[in-house]
C-alpha cells in the first residue's frame, strides 16, 4: 500500500474549463457582453488559469475539458502549453469534480477559470497544506470565493460526499461544503477568500489585468 509520503509526491493540479464557444459559455455574462465577447473572455480566463497552474510548479497539470477534449481550442492549448487533456465527466459540477478526484486518486488541487486573482503563490500555499505530514494536517484545503462559493479545492484523497447535494452556483456552496466536511470528520484549511467573475457586476474587477483587456475586441 502506498505510504502517505508517496501519495504527497504525486500531487497534481486539475484545471476545469469549458470550450470558449459563443452562446455556450459564460452564459450569465451574455446579457452584458454578448455571446461572442463572453466566449472571448472565457478563452482568456482559461489561458490565464492554465498559466498560473504551470507557473506554480508544484506538480503535473491536467486540463479537464467540457464538453470534451476534442474541441479546437483545447487541441491548440495542448500543443502550445504541452498539457494533458481529459474530458469532464457527465453530470452536474459536483459529479464532474468528484470524477476528477477519483480519476487521480491521490492529492489533487482543482481550480476553475473564473478567478483571475488566483496567483501561483496561492496554489503553492494550498499544496504545502496538503503536503503537511503532521498527524493533525488538513485533509482538505479551500480558497473560498467572496460570493459564497470557492475557487480552489484540494484533497489528499477523493471525498465524493463533499460534492453531492450542493446548490452549485449559489451563495450557499462554501457553507454547505463546510457542513459536509464537519459531518465527515475531516480537517480542512481555508486560505484567504478571492473574488471571481461570474456575473455582470463582477466585470469591473478585470480592469487591472492587461492580458484580459482584449476580451472586448
Amino acid at each position: 500500500m502506498a505510504t502517505r509520503r508517496a501519495r504527497t509526491e504525486e500531487l497534481a493540479i486539475a484545471v476545469f474549463s469549458r470550450a470558449p464557444l459563443a452562446g455556450a459559455t459564460k452564459t450569465r455574462l451574455i446579457p452584458a457582453l454578448g455571446a461572442v465577447a463572453a466566449a472571448r473572455l472565457q478563452r482568456r480566463l482559461a489561458l490565464r488559469a492554465l498559466a498560473v497552474a504551470q507557473q506554480a510548479a508544484i506538480g503535473s497539470v491536467c486540463l479537464w475539458c467540457a464538453p470534451d477534449e476534442r474541441q479546437r481550442f483545447f487541441r491548440a492549448v495542448q500543443r502550445r502549453c504541452r498539457v494533458a487533456l481529459r474530458p469532464q465527466a457527465a453530470g452536474d459540477l459536483g459529479q464532474r469534480m468528484a470524477a476528477a478526484f477519483a480519476a487521480h486518486g491521490g492529492p489533487l488541487l482543482l481550480i476553475g477559470c473564473d478567478c483571475p486573482a488566483l496567483r501561483p503563490a496561492d496554489l503553492q500555499a494550498a499544496a504545502a497544506a496538503l503536503r503537511d505530514e503532521a498527524a493533525d494536517g488538513p485533509d482538505a484545503v479551500f480558497i473560498p470565493a467572496e460570493d459564497g462559493g470557492y475557487v480552489l479545492v484540494g484533497l489528499r484523497r477523493p471525498q465524493p460526499t463533499l460534492f453531492a447535494g450542493i446548490d452549485w452556483g449559489s451563495e450557499r456552496v462554501m457553507a454547505q461544503t463546510r457542513a459536509r466536511l464537519a459531518s465527515a470528520g475531516l480537517r480542512w484549511l481555508e486560505l484567504p477568500a478571492l473574488w471571481d467573475v461570474d456575473r455582470p457586476e463582477d466585470l469591473w474587477r478585470l480592469a487591472g489585468f492587461a492580458e484580459l483587456a482584449a476580451w472586448r475586441g
